[in-house]
């Protein structure tokens, strides 16, 4: 009190010490605070000694501060550091309502004491999620080796491939007229040949096609050069699912040689024969069941001979068109294994109505066959078919012609470097031989392809056929075997090689023949 009584006397607002009036009120408070210091101070010393002592008090109800390392003695700095702890819970004039920046975070690192905590900075909020991360790459995948390393690339037009190729030979052939006996004549000769291959890239429908030009020049015998040729393209449209339009063009060019029954008379050069048509068609799959209903037209054209006496054969009166309509009706018995019925007419009509002979040659057929489509663990496959057919002419001393017709085509591959390939067909056709109605065509091709290397590969062929003229005594046999060799030297470049053997019997006077002919060339491929 004594300390409290000259501070007073000392102050700036005693009368002694005139100030004003605001000084005097801050002075006041500024001694209130001071008193109320001094008192907390005794009252925690009090607390302290109680609890040292085991003394009862209000104290002792509060929860313990967290034990120290080291404490002070000294109760004045602990009062100092923590106020708050000697008056909580006690009557007092001081009001207990928080001050306004109660809540706010204790600065500073160093603050220590019973009311010392750990702040943390707040996480960062987290406005959108992070993008995921992108998926490992996938393992590089093994590239599968070529069929054919060494096949053409294609010219890509559109989503078209082409496909073209040029070759150029040169040869010996020891007759080129198919003449008989001392009258062949050998020549050396030189082959120009283009094809043109077509294949679409489309997701549905398709085009496809082979296109075949070719033009032989004997050098020593002019009348024997010729042109030969064939092709097809065909376009298949699929309408839905099961559903599909086909349509095909085809075209063949050729020469008749000069011994031929068909040529009355011995003539120069080698008349032309254009065929040439087309077919239209629908199939539909009926679950196994597929239909397939297709109309053709096709037309023969021939042209005139001319006789080594200067005069003109005509032979317009071959000149035809055939017109036919072809349901086939197939059953899948399983995915390589689709046997078929089909049932065909057609009618041929000549363009003059009677030929040279005297004959009315308009003629209807029918026929039927039976055969199968078929594929067995992809080392055999292809369409095996026969059936029977009956034409009759209009003109009635011409008996009907009947016989068997069929196709077969099958390509076995015993090894993957060796194919074997064997065609085969059975057909009727027409002549102007006076009393014959027609004729029966038999043809069979055997082929055998072995690959030494991936770049060299060897064939061997054979070839057997035989035309019967019904109503004459006529047959003529056909045969030929020889070898083929090709050497790809790049995509582009390949040298090709061959020889063949030709020999024709017939019971005609003076149509024997027999030929050898020898061809190496280069061919250019894109």
């Amino acid at each position: 009190m004594r300390a409290l009584r000259r501070v007073l006397l000392l102050s700036p607002w005693s009368p002694a010490n005139p100030v004003s009036g605001r000084a005097k009120i801050l002075l006041l408070s500024g001694a209130a605070l001071s008193g109320l210091a001094f008192a907390c101070t005794a009252a925690s010393a009090q607390q302290t000694r109680g609890l040292r002592t085991g003394t009862p008090s209000y104290i002792a109800q509060q929860p313990a501060p967290p034990e120290r390392s080291t404490v002070s003695a000294e109760p004045m700095p602990q009062a100092i550091r923590d106020p708050a702890a000697l008056v909580q819970g006690q009557g007092s004039a001081v009001s207990n309502r928080q001050p306004p920046r109660a809540s706010a975070p204790v600065q500073g690192s160093a603050v220590r004491g019973v009311t010392q905590r750990q702040f943390r900075a707040p996480q960062p909020a987290v406005a959108t999620l992070p993008p995921p991360a992108p998926p490992p790459p996938p393992p590089p995948r093994r590239r599968q080796p070529e069929e054919d390393p060494y096949a053409a690339l294609g010219v890509r037009v559109g989503s078209v491939i082409l496909r073209p190729s040029v070759t150029n030979s040169i040869g010996y052939d020891t007759n080129p007229q198919r003449s008989t006996g001392a009258e062949a004549k050998g020549s050396a000769f030189g082959r120009y040949e283009g094809e043109l291959g077509v294949q679409s890239d489309w997701r549905i429908h398709e085009l496809k096609g082979q296109l075949r030009g070719a033009y032989l020049d004997y050098f020593r015998n002019p009348e024997a050069s010729r042109p030969e040729g064939e092709g097809n393209l065909d376009l298949r449209l699929d309408m839905t699912r099961d559903t599909r339009v086909l349509l095909e063009s085809r075209i063949r060019l050729d020469t008749q040689r000069p011994g031929s029954p068909d040529l009355s008379a011995n003539v120069v050069g080698r008349p032309l024969t254009w065929q040439y048509g087309g077919s239209a068609g629908v199939s539909h799959d009926f679950n196994r069941l597929q239909l397939t209903l297709r109309g053709s037209v096709d037309r023969y054209d021939y042209e005139d001979a001319k006789l080594s006496s200067g005069a003109i054969l005509s032979q317009k009166d071959r000149n035809m068109t055939q017109y036919g309509l072809r349901l086939r009706a197939g059953y899948e018995v399983s995915p390589g294994f689709r046997p078929f019925i089909q049932g065909e007419i057609d009618q041929r009509a000549f363009d003059e109505k009677v030929d040279s002979s005297g004959y009315e040659r308009s003629s209807s057929g029918v026929s039927a066959r039976i055969g199968s489509s078929f594929e067995i663990s992809r080392q055999l496959t292809g369409e095996v078919s026969g059936g029977y057919q009956d034409r009759k002419y209009e003109d009635p001393r011409l008996k009907n012609l009947r016989g068997f017709v069929g196709d077969a085509a099958v390509i076995w591959a015993p090894t993957p470097l060796t194919t074997v390939t064997l065609r085969g067909t059975a057909e009727l056709g027409d002549t102007t031989i006076a009393g014959s109605s027609g004729t029966t065509n038999r043809r069979l091709s055997l082929e055998i392809a072995h690959a030494l290397r991936r770049n060299l590969t060897v064939t061997g062929f054979t070839g057997f056929g035989r035309t019967d003229y019904e109503g004459q005594n006529i047959r003529e046999d056909y045969m030929n075997v020889g070898a083929r060799v090709e050497y790809k030297l790049t995509r582009t470049f390949a040298i090709r090689a061959s020889f063949t053997h030709e020999r024709l019997n017939s019971t005609s006077q003076g149509a024997d023949y027999t030929a050898n002919v020898s061809l190496v060339g280069l061919r250019v491929q894109f």
